[in-house]
């Protein structure tokens, strides 16, 4: 794909585990050829090949709340070399990025969310801090400007699709992330025989992801919970785990085969979460493991509520485990079946389609 012209993949911060991580060593794998542009890499990143911006240099690649202001400026600064096609991995502001006039070079950008920090804080109570309320109102207006540039916008879903049509006045097709869905399903035998005997809640240990509801929700079942996944909350969640009445148990990073024996071994995945996509619970489908989980947001297209897991309206602990009580009603095959819609196969094919089609 894009043989014969030159072509400048472009991602936000580079992390180690992240979901738009993976998305973007997808997007590399379709054009091999394609020099890579990040912002900064985090410390614990190993990722090989990326080129990193001036803003890596400076202390602020610490802090992304304070270094958010810079952002555009940095893209607009990224490079003097000029491409034929630029796809950009947008979750904060590099949708803005621009490595050629638009009379000659394609810009393209696969958005995973706009910028939560500026333009829904709260949504993700990561974006209100205290140094973003008085430019925020600037920075949506630079956000829309600086992005008047861009041919063409791909969703990661109708969620995602909508806010960029209300935010951006922009349309944008929607392409599902890819999951591994295949390695996830194709467990040893060892790890298809647990009992399934404890309720399950992964990701990020921050105040948005919920963790101190799963626990609460644990609780009302009365069933263990296994914590996995690392962030700023440990302490604090640890210390709510310490006066819970189930057990509950941390996994802290766990690898990828210790995660795919956790999801296997357990009876469901809790995800209260109001998020873009959700990777993660589709992970846990390829496994067979139903979730339960908010009605918003991504799981509206991952979850086939009665079927693949139970969706609650509320944020009550009761309404969600209530559903623990009828989890037997679900199939393991119908789930599992229902995550190979989201495979890296189907991905890469949308990709390619979308791709050839703006850059014809």
């Amino acid at each position: 794909m894009l043989v014969g012209r030159s072509v400048a993949l472009v991602h936000e911060w580079f992390g180690a585990t992240g979901g738009s991580e993976q998305v973007f060593r997808q997007i590399a794998d379709l054009v091999p050829h394609g020099e890579r542009f990040v912002l900064w890499r985090d410390r614990d990143a190993t990722e090989p090949g990326l080129r990193e911006s001036w803003l890596a240099r400076t202390p602020l690649r610490h802090s992304k709340a304070v270094a958010l202001p810079l952002m555009p400026l940095v893209w607009r600064t990224l490079s003097r070399q000029r491409f034929d096609v630029v796809i950009s991995s947008s979750h904060a502001f590099a949708h803005t990025v621009k490595l050629g006039p638009p009379e000659t070079t394609t810009h393209l950008s696969y958005v995973h969310a706009p910028a939560r920090y500026i333009w829904s804080p709260a949504f993700d109570g990561r974006g209100s801090n205290p140094l973003l309320r008085v430019p925020r109102r600037a920075l949506q207006s630079i956000d829309v400007r600086l992005s008047k540039h861009v041919h063409g916008y791909a969703a990661n879903s109708r969620e995602v699709q909508a806010r960029i049509r209300q935010y951006w006045q922009r349309d944008a097709v929607v392409i599902n992330p890819p999951v591994d869905v295949d390695w996830f399903a194709s467990a040893p035998a060892s790890d298809r025989a647990q009992a399934r005997d404890y309720l399950l809640g992964v990701g990020r240990w921050i105040p948005y992801k919920n963790f101190d509801l799963i626990m609460a929700i644990a609780e009302k079942a009365g069933l263990p919970l296994v914590l996995a996944g690392s962030g700023p909350q440990e302490a604090q969640l640890r210390r709510l785990a310490a006066r819970a009445t189930v057990p509950i148990t941390f996994e802290v990073r766990p690898d990828r085969e210790r995660l795919r024996r956790l999801y296997w071994g357990a009876r469901a995945l809790l995800f209260p979460v109001h998020e873009d996509f959700g990777i993660i619970p589709v992970e846990a489908q390829a496994c067979g493991t139903p979730v339960i989980g908010l009605r918003r947001g991504g799981l509206l297209e991952t979850v086939i509520d009665g079927e693949t897991g139970f969706l609650v309206d509320s944020t009550e602990p009761a309404d969600h485990a209530w559903f623990v009580q009828r989890l037997n009603e679900l199939s393991t095959q119908r789930i599992a079946a229902h995550a190979t819609a989201f495979s890296p196969i189907r991905f890469a094919a949308e990709m390619t389609a979308w791709i050839d089609d703006e850059c014809r």
